[in-house]
């Protein structure tokens, strides 16, 4: 799968495509441009029901250093923001990453910082190399953020880590991403790829259908009380057409 990118990159191996942030010499920090995009890769990759994952990853020794503040020019970020420029198009890559129909893996290959997590923090599922470096930085450079992190970030690793992360505005490493729950596996980053590459190759031997209905139940559940959540996943009908096939071993 090719198309001209400038600041990512696709590749496309049967059923997984990976999308690789490309500005290696900006450690991928994140532009305009790349959010755009992204925006158009996930898009493109969306109705394309052949792919089952889609793997996001940076080119180098970074995921992403997080915003290029250097793209605002001479901007004034009032109230700690960033601003549309940036706001608008990275929510909405974050939307399609939450509701695009595969299952999004970040493979976190070295520095994510701030906006980068907040990318990393709506993938499904997260591998991570232990030397990786995470950190929500907003509060050192005088920041708010905008794109997730103050809703995500507790659902993941918990009211009270976040609030340290976020006050001190520490890194933290890939080993204690997958102890605390925001990473779903840590790894030597030599072992990184086949580490991550186990791990898609178990989920897309499951049904396409079964993956994506629990994507869905999964995100109604963040937002949903116990009792909503049950009703919905009782009363959510989905469009999965290889059970019967799936169970005619055990008939």
């Amino acid at each position: 799968m090719s198309h001209d990118y400038e600041a990512i990159a696709i590749d496309r191996t049967d059923s997984v495509a990976t999308i690789t942030l490309s500005r290696p010499e900006a450690l991928n920090a994140i532009t305009p441009q790349m959010l755009e995009e992204l925006t158009d890769a996930f898009r493109r990759l969306g109705p394309d029901h052949g792919v089952k994952v889609i793997v996001l990853t940076g080119a180098g020794r970074a995921f992403s250093a997080g915003v290029d503040l250097k793209a605002l020019g001479g901007r004034s970020l009032d109230g700690g923001k960033v601003g549309d420029l940036l706001d608008i198009p990275a929510r909405r890559v974050i939307e399609l990453i939450s509701s695009v129909a595969a299952i999004v893996v970040a493979k976190v290959n070295g520095a994510c910082f701030t906006g980068a997590l907040e990318l990393v923090l709506a993938c499904d599922l997260v591998v991570a190399a232990e030397e990786a470096l995470f950190g929500d930085t907003h509060a050192k450079f005088g920041l708010r953020p905008t794109w997730g992190m103050s809703q995500r970030l507790p659902h993941v690793v918990g009211p009270t880590r976040a609030r340290e992360l976020s006050y001190t505005a520490r890194t933290f490493t890939g080993v204690e991403a997958a102890t605390w729950g925001l990473a779903t596996l840590s790894a030597p980053a030599d072992r990184l790829d086949e580490v991550t590459a186990k791990l898609v190759a178990r989920v897309v031997a499951n049904s396409h259908g079964s993956l994506l209905a629990y994507k869905d139940l999964y995100r109604h559940g963040e937002g949903s009380s116990t009792a909503d959540g049950l009703t919905y996943e009782a009363t959510t009908q989905y469009p999965i057409d290889d059970t019967e096939g799936r169970i005619a071993d055990f008939r």
